[in-house]
């Protein structure tokens, strides 16, 4: 269920990261890596909006959605822990670095983006939004995960869709 445009996800952590059962569930290489991956790709969304927001602090939408993207972070990495994923090297709070080539070519086009025009700026969070809309509904119908782990990515979608509404509400807004 998408909620109306403006709006952003208040899904707590916890509730990303509850599922059914107890037993952890073994991943395979390439199911460990596409969950650190999402770990990361959330974390460009919240690094983006981050600076993003202060650079257009007049633009509430970025400032909002970086707290969700904040609790998307934290879902994964939860997953990230239970399913002995090595995060270790990730410091999380420092903002604009990744061990993925590709999130932090990713992250450096955002950023260049943005930085023209509050317009550009928006149309990066659509960009970000369907870019994780893309990864997270792949891995979902393609990758073999288990329960725990699709009902998170599940979350994760909504919260991306909702992020998504709210961007193009505000690109929008900034074209009327």
């Amino acid at each position: 269920m998408l909620l109306a445009a403006g709006s952003v996800s208040l899904l707590t952590s916890s509730s990303f990261a509850s599922n059914k059962r107890t037993d952890v569930i073994t991943l395979t290489e390439e199911q460990k890596d596409r969950l650190f991956f999402i770990y990361q790709e959330e974390k460009v969304a919240r690094d983006v909006y981050i600076y993003l927001s202060k650079l257009y602090p007049l633009e509430s939408t970025f400032a909002s959605i970086q707290l969700s993207e904040q609790r998307h972070i934290d879902a994964a990495e939860k997953l990230c822990v239970k399913h002995n994923v090595d995060i270790s090297m990730i410091e999380e709070n420092d903002c604009g670095y990744f061990e993925v080539p590709y999130l932090q070519d990713l992250y450096d086009k955002c950023i260049g983006m943005g930085s023209e025009c509050l317009l550009d700026a928006l149309n990066v969070g659509v960009l970000i939004e369907e870019t994780d809309i893309g990864t997270l509904t792949e891995s979902i119908t393609s990758m073999d995960m288990p329960d725990d782990i699709i009902h998170t990515y599940e979350l994760l979608r909504e919260g991306s869709y909702n992020h998504l509404e709210s961007y193009q509400a505000a690109v929008a807004r900034e074209l009327s």
